[in-house]
């Protein structure tokens, strides 16, 4: 088996598990180092056993090398794919629908990989389009950017858009919605986006009331084109209560202003939930199924979303990343 090709696809497996970050970072480094070391030399350092010598290589790394070097899969992929769940039953037509994604995170925030990184891994998903959206700068645990740092990464799409054609990446943000609904970014910066993800982060509890006008000034805001994982809540782990809102009148709100409810595939979000969801579908709501991936493989997590929305009724033309990227944002800035 390919070395290179095996520590990408343990990377790959351990995004789609939800791994730490810097666990998947040491397996796409060392599949990097030696992806630039000369022809035979790999061979000849699995077979002499300094392997480790190489920056960047450790013990698993090493031994996963080397196995695959022998000829067969590296022990670490196997137990990998043992473990992984199958696919998620329901919502295919609608997954075979999506022609793009509203949600995703490079390293530029806190997500594990580059943009083109990012970019090449969706278009092997057979994607038209990807939404770049980092966060703010008040979340400053996420690395949120600053009016200038997300200036430069305009610029840095614009050069990736130039070089990957057709395929497209959608400038955006995922901004912090403020204790009274405002934004946490320069509203001249937001207009200049394609796609604008609005979404709570801080006082996650705080009163119903207060979180009511919060969100509804946020999506009554016309920057705003997506309520992103609307309750905040965690359902992994030690898990997070969901915050409390009146649901009525906030997706109302966004009903009437045209705002996507986001439709949230991380296994340990899956938001809103279904009581909400559906009742999202009955206020006449438009949906955004996004997998805020924060790692390439993480855009796979798409199906979760894809079939909670069909159990609740979703419909493809309700969904906004059915569509191409111009109709789309055709869709937004109307």
């Amino acid at each position: 088996m390919d070395p290179v090709s095996a520590l990408k696809q343990i990377a790959l497996f351990l995004e789609r598990s939800g791994a730490p970050t810097q666990k998947v970072r040491a397996f796409r480094r060392a599949a990097q180092v030696i992806a630039d070391l000369p022809r035979g030399d790999v061979e000849k350092r699995a077979a002499a056993g300094t392997l480790t010598a190489l920056p960047g290589i450790g013990n698993s790394t090493a031994k996963a090398i080397k196995e695959a070097v022998a000829g067969g899969e590296p022990e670490y992929l196997t137990d990998l794919l043992a473990s992984a769940s199958g696919p998620v039953q329901g919502g295919e037509e609608l997954r075979a629908a999506l022609k793009g994604d509203c949600h995703t995170h490079s390293d530029w925030s806190d997500g594990g990989s580059p943009v083109r990184e990012m970019a090449e891994a969706a278009i092997k998903l057979g994607h038209e389009w990807m939404a770049l959206t980092d966060h703010s700068p008040r979340l400053r645990v996420a690395h949120g950017l600053s009016a200038d740092r997300l200036r430069r990464q305009l610029d840095l799409v614009a050069e990736l858009n130039a070089e990957l054609a057709p395929f497209r990446i959608l400038t955006g943000i995922e901004v912090d919605i403020l204790d009274d609904g405002a934004l946490d970014q320069e509203p001249e910066l937001l207009a200049e986006l394609d796609v604008v993800v609005a979404s709570v982060h801080s006082k996650l509890r705080m009163p119903r009331r207060e979180m009511t006008r919060r969100m509804v000034a946020a999506v009554s805001n016309p920057l705003v084109d997506i309520l992103g994982h609307c309750t905040g809540r965690l359902v992994t782990g030690k898990g997070r209560p969901e915050s409390e809102f009146d649901a009525e009148e906030v997706f109302g709100a966004c009903a009437e202003h045209g705002v996507a409810v986001e439709i949230n595939s991380r296994p340990e979000r899956l938001d809103p939930p279904r009581r909400l969801l559906a009742l999202a579908v009955a206020r006449g709501c438009d949906f955004a199924i996004d997998s805020d991936a924060h790692a390439p493989g993480q855009l796979h997590w798409l199906p979760n979303g894809c079939a909670r929305a069909q159990e609740c009724g979703v419909t493809a033309d309700r969904v906004v990343n059915t569509r191409t990227a111009d109709t789309l944002l055709a869709g937004f800035r109307s």
